[in-house]
């Protein structure tokens, strides 16, 4: 522990001092970063000054990260924990716990540019999306309701092309690597006069490090960016997604010591994995229309409709589940922008957002891995919709103000098809409510802001908990609610070469949603008590030695993230068990994130990363833990300019390099101690991109 807060105390020294350094440089170093861009709360402004905890990864940032996997990329942001207990298999939390999502991403709110990725019913598909499609990744942590609708965690842009480069080009890239790992992608971006075109195809399959784990996706996606009059602009956005992989399932301790390769083996009353085939296959359809249309230099409306298509089918030990999903909505919002004075520059947006899925979810014996007799089959269309309005303000170009407000109406459908064959819908409606979100930055300095915040969080339950795998609707759960109280700064040197951000926050959480196993494994959800969730966030980056053009080392980058996350359960009772006052499942204490990236002459560069995780509790009683673990990988590249314009990359990479054996996503209260899911030991790819 001592270790652990000794080299945040060296980060923040390290800190000062180059930030005192470059306040006596006079000269600016032409190779300075871009400035980071949110464009999140509704339009553009630099990251230093927005009032909230968020971060940018662009793409020069996740082109250093693998491409086979959001997982790496997304655990470099401190607050952030992705797993992947199974390749493509995923699970994301912000600043929470895993405790609702025993796969997939819930509670998390996510957009594709300005269409919601996330359903009415809650549930985001992001495995669908191939990463090496994405053109940079804005994250946006602590609940934000006032904007974005119900959730409690936070929010996830996802921008399909990069804001930096509008030019044409055609880039195409192949990897191949350890356990059968290949991955093919192309994208080809045409800029017409005024019209923008790009469109991404990718291939990906993976045999993985257990068996029983085998992957393969087909990805398509298209945007076509019309610039009509002026800054009057359309965008037409759509993917085609089909993925399908099988799930090894989880192992006991014994197991994931002995041989942590096998999937999950049978028991004298369920077969295993392999024996029933279990697996995901989801086949996925989006796409939308953006209109962006200022109505004179002061008033700009935004509009998008949207709608997707969902088959999805997972054949499990105990059943077969089958669903459909169809989704359709639209938001749009009028934003008015005051006249620009010397000590006053306000902006004030109004708008809605409106979704509707209808799902049709059928669960049928699975006899190894073919639907068998029907079990029960449920019709649920789920409607979300909310107004929202925000006013900010900066005043004598140093504070920046903002308040904003949302009203939100959620409820669901539902009627049973099969065995009892309802010939009308059953109504629950969830009370509406308010989502308040109030935030400051003062700029202290030139190079010194500081910010504060209060939100108010609401997640309401998912399809999935509504109707989980026991096959029956519950009615009784309840959304769970919360405030958020945060703090924080950032500081940065004249160059913006050097960038630091800091934050510490408490958030409490009432009626929190929790998942329960049944004796036969079928999952069911409650409220049970809430959580108190303070903690601690710190991301620091600077280029140690500047980019150049004349020293041995071109360029010296140190990347630095931290994660303190004292998260508790509070007033949790489980059949007359109390579990108040220990640790929230699934969270880790401490995570460090640390990265260097070297540039050297001929084109050749350096990245690695170390990413350290404490113990992490994995049943709610605290009593069994997965220990920490180091995660090391490294990446070399060579990369010349052919000719006046072709850029070449060759490169290879090695991943757990000190050969850890660990899970990258547990099983968590698991029935039968099978809480493990063992990530692949060290293994290697090598690869290559052109851009032409």
């Amino acid at each position: 522990m001592i270790k652990l807060y000794l080299s945040c105390f060296l980060v923040l020294a390290t800190t000062i001092n180059a930030t005192a350094q470059s306040q006596k440089t006079e000269k600016i170093d032409t190779t300075h970063l871009k400035t980071a861009i949110v464009r999140g709360y509704l339009s553009e402004q630099p990251v230093l000054s927005v009032p909230a905890s968020v971060s940018v990864l662009g793409a020069a940032q996740l082109k250093l990260q693998p491409d086979n996997s959001f997982v790496t990329a997304l655990n470099t942001v401190p607050g952030i924990r992705a797993e992947e207990r199974s390749p493509g298999s995923y699970r994301l939390s912000i600043r929470g716990s895993l405790l609702r999502s025993p796969f997939g991403v819930r509670d998390v709110k996510i957009y594709f540019d300005e269409i919601p990725l996330t359903d009415a019913g809650g549930n985001t598909y992001l495995n669908a999306i191939d990463i090496g499609s994405i053109g940079s990744i804005e994250i946006l942590k602590g609940p934000d309701g006032s904007l974005f609708g119900a959730n409690s965690g936070g929010v996830v842009l996802l921008s399909s092309i990069n804001r930096y480069n509008d030019g044409s080009y055609l880039t195409a890239g192949v990897n191949t690597g350890s356990y059968g790992l290949f991955h093919e992608k192309v994208t080809l971006q045409q800029r017409s006069g005024a019209n923008l075109f790009n469109i991404s195809q990718s291939f990906q399959t993976y045999h993985g490090y257990r068996q029983h784990s085998d992957t393969h996706r087909n990805y398509i996606q298209l945007a076509d960016k019309w610039n009509y009059s002026g800054k009057n602009e359309l965008k037409v956005l759509g993917l085609y997604s089909n993925l399908a992989y099988q799930t090894p399932g989880g192992l006991n301790l014994a197991q994931f010591t002995a041989n942590p390769t096998l999937a999950r083996q049978p028991t004298a009353t369920l077969p295993g994995a392999i024996q029933q085939q279990i697996g995901i296959t989801t086949k996925m359809y989006l796409g939308g229309l953006t209109n962006e249309y200022h109505l004179s230099d002061r008033i700009r409306n935004v509009l998008s409709v949207f709608g997707s298509h969902v088959d999805f089918a997972n054949p499990f030990i105990t059943n077969y589940e089958q669903r459909k999903e169809n989704t359709y909505g639209l938001r749009t919002y009028f934003e008015l922008a005051g006249n620009h004075q010397e000590n006053l520059d306000w902006k004030a947006d109004l708008g809605i957002e409106w979704q509707q899925t209808n799902s049709l979810i059928s669960n049928y014996g699975n006899k190894k891995g073919v639907k068998d007799t029907t079990q029960t089959s449920d019709n649920i269309h789920t409607n979300q919709h909310f107004i929202f309005g925000r006013y900010s303000a900066d005043l004598f170009k140093r504070l920046h103000a903002e308040a904003a407000l949302s009203l939100n109406w959620y409820d669901y459908d539902f009627k049973n098809i099969y065995p009892l064959n309802q010939s009308g819908f059953t109504n629950r409606n969830f009370t509406s409510q308010l989502m308040p979100r109030l935030a400051l930055s003062y700029q202290l300095t030139n190079n010194f802001i500081w910010r504060a915040s209060v939100s108010r969080g609401y997640s309401t339950p998912t399809t999935a908990e509504v109707r989980p795998t026991d096959n029956i609707v519950n009615t009784s759960l309840q959304a769970q609610t919360g405030w958020n109280y945060e703090t924080g700064f950032r500081l940065r040197n004249q160059d913006e070469t050097l960038l630091l951000d800091a934050s510490v926050f408490y958030y409490r959480i009432s009626n929190a949603i929790v998942r329960r196993l049944n004796a036969d494994e079928t999952e069911h959800y409650i409220n049970a008590g809430g959580t108190n969730q303070p903690g601690f966030e710190l991301s620091f980056t600077d280029w140690i030695i500047r980019q150049n053009s004349t020293h041995f080392i071109r360029g010296l980058q140190f990347n630095e993230s931290y994660t303190y996350s004292g998260f508790t359960f509070r007033d949790y009772t489980v059949t007359s068990t109390s579990y108040s006052g220990n640790r929230l499942t699934g969270v880790p204490r401490h995570v460090f994130v640390s990265s260097l990236q070297l540039k050297f002459p001929a084109d050749l560069s350096l990245f690695a990363q170390h990413n350290y995780t404490s113990k992490i509790p994995l049943n709610d009683a605290n009593t069994i833990y997965a220990g920490h673990y180091n995660l090391l990988q490294a990446r070399v590249s060579w990369q010349p300019t052919i000719g006046h314009k072709t850029r070449l990359e060759i490169f290879a990479a090695a991943d757990n390099i000190l050969n850890q054996k660990y899970s990258l996503g547990n099983d968590l209260n698991a029935v039968g101690n099978r809480y493990y899911n063992a990530s692949p030991l060290r293994n290697y790819n090598v690869g290559m991109n052109v851009r032409l």
